[in-house]
């Protein structure tokens, strides 16, 4: 072996040796992350003794809790409705958003731009403060117990529409314009070259958008009343209450409650990174 091939060598071990306290930290924030996820998991096989007493491995009461879940609460029809609502609020929410956002960007008068800083103003204002203002009108509409009530108030965002006019800054205009002298109307260029170009930032939209959706808590209780319109998030909130809690099953509900939001991330995850930085393709 050369000199300069031992130099090299030394270098290279000397970077490793360098960095070895970085891989250390990362590995231990890692572990600090993903053990909330593992205990979810190994408390949803345990018995509700086990989980209190702390035990993080896994155990043999999961068919148990699930026997006993699906004895004491509606599961499937809690999934089959937050999947529904979340669904319906995530395409509505995209569509509007989307609009609202091309509009802003490739239309500019002062008057939107005003308009816009409305929008940014409003995303400082705290869901809570307009909770009672919301209910009162979704109840005066008699939608109360229905999809709409849990859709309406989220169907347009600041945040999306903010995020689709960043996004749309990068849409070149040289080809819109080419698009109008070829005679294609403004409905077609934005369905038939917009949303094409635009499918990262649609894709990251769409992963936030469910995940509110689904997760979302305060205002479905408020507006949906009955068993057969709970959602999972509320569910979970009536197995915690009472004088003695079943804390293997609880677990196990949670586990139901967090997949989907965890299978549509790790299937768009790739276009969410690309639509959080702005790529247009």
């Amino acid at each position: 072996m050369t000199e300069k091939a031992h130099a090299h060598k030394a270098a290279v071990s000397h970077i490793q040796r360098k960095l070895i306290p970085s891989y250390i930290f990362l590995t231990i924030m890692s572990f600090i992350s993903v053990f909330p996820l593992y205990w979810m998991f190994t408390a949803a096989t345990n018995a509700s003794v086990e989980v209190a007493q702390g035990k993080i491995w896994f155990g043999n009461y999961l068919a148990e809790n699930y026997k006993n879940l699906l004895e004491q609460q509606d599961v499937w029809r809690a999934m089959g409705n937050s999947f529904f609502y979340a669904a319906v609020q995530t395409v509505a929410s995209l569509f509007i958003c989307s609009l609202a956002g091309y509009g802003f960007e490739l239309y500019h008068d002062k008057g939107k731009d005003r308009l816009f800083a409305v929008l940014l103003l409003a995303m400082m204002v705290p869901g809570v403060a307009t909770l009672i203002p919301l209910f009162t009108m979704v109840s005066r509409m008699k939608l109360l117990n229905t999809v709409w009530a849990f859709i309406l108030p989220a169907l347009s965002t600041p945040f999306l529409i903010m995020m689709f006019r960043q996004n749309s800054r990068n849409f070149p205009i040289d080809t819109m314009e080419a698009a109008r002298i070829d005679g294609l109307s403004e409905i077609r260029i934005f369905f038939q070259m917009y949303f094409p170009m635009m499918k990262s930032t649609y894709a990251a939209a769409a992963v936030i958008t469910f995940m509110n959706a689904w997760n979302s808590y305060m205002w479905p209780r408020t507006v949906l009343k009955g068993n057969d319109v709970m959602t999972m998030p509320m569910v979970i909130a009536n197995m915690s209450n009472g004088y003695a809690v079943d804390y293997g099953m609880l677990m196990l509900g949670v586990l139901f409650c967090s997949l989907p939001t965890i299978i549509v991330f790790f299937v768009l995850q790739k276009q969410f990174a690309e639509g959080i930085t702005g790529s247009v393709k």
